[in-house]
């Protein structure tokens, strides 16, 4: 491949990566907004783990971090985003995403398709320091925008607290002590009444 056609791929990728802006995901944006999109979750999860390293229960590369909360959604393109309490959708999910995965990290050159694809992989197995502060990032910020919007994304969907706890077992993986603050605002909201008991 030459050097055109090699940056011409990826420019066709950085393209494909915008719609990424279009997948809209059932939590909202603090104070209430619109629903947020994939791009503005990933963007927010990236800054939060730079800003909340020092939380990790390991020591991470950051950057490689940051690079998988940018990257994780990108096949919901394809796939669509799966709300976390939908079983039948995580029931496909896996399958769904397998397949976006190959079509769009396939726009790229095969050596920096396969690289970004492996950083996909390893969010997903999640047996890394890396992979665990990342999947931390991906609880703790919606929980952190449904906090703030009174728990109504909580209570629109009929969440229970053994269901939210269940997803945030990741947390604790990741951050022992972001999972402490996260178990506050979860009894705080059960209280409440925006998650079920």
């Amino acid at each position: 491949m030459d050097a055109d056609d090699r940056l011409s791929k990826q420019i066709d990728f950085i393209l494909e990566l915008d719609k990424e802006k279009n997948i809209f995901r059932q939590t909202h944006l603090s104070g209430q907004g619109r629903n947020e999109n994939d791009a503005e979750h990933a963007w927010h999860m990236a800054v939060m783990a730079y800003v909340l390293r020092e939380y990790a229960n390991e020591p991470v590369d950051i950057g490689r971090v940051m690079l998988m909360c940018l990257l994780h959604d990108v096949v919901e393109i394809d796939a669509g985003d799966t709300y976390a309490y939908d079983a039948a959708g995580l029931a496909t999910q896996q399958a769904r995403e397998a397949a976006a995965k190959e079509r769009i990290y396939g726009l790229l050159p095969e050596d920096l398709g396969a690289e970004l694809a492996a950083v996909f992989d390893e969010f997903e197995a999640d047996e890394t320091a890396e992979a665990h502060f990342a999947h931390a990032m991906d609880n703790f910020q919606p929980l952190l925008l449904n906090h703030s919007n009174n728990g109504g994304d909580w209570r629109a969907h009929g969440v229970t607290a053994a269901q939210v706890y269940g997803r945030q077992e990741r947390t604790k993986a990741g951050s022992q002590r972001l999972y402490d603050v996260t178990c506050g605002i979860l009894r705080e909201n059960i209280e409440k009444g925006n998650i079920k008991p």
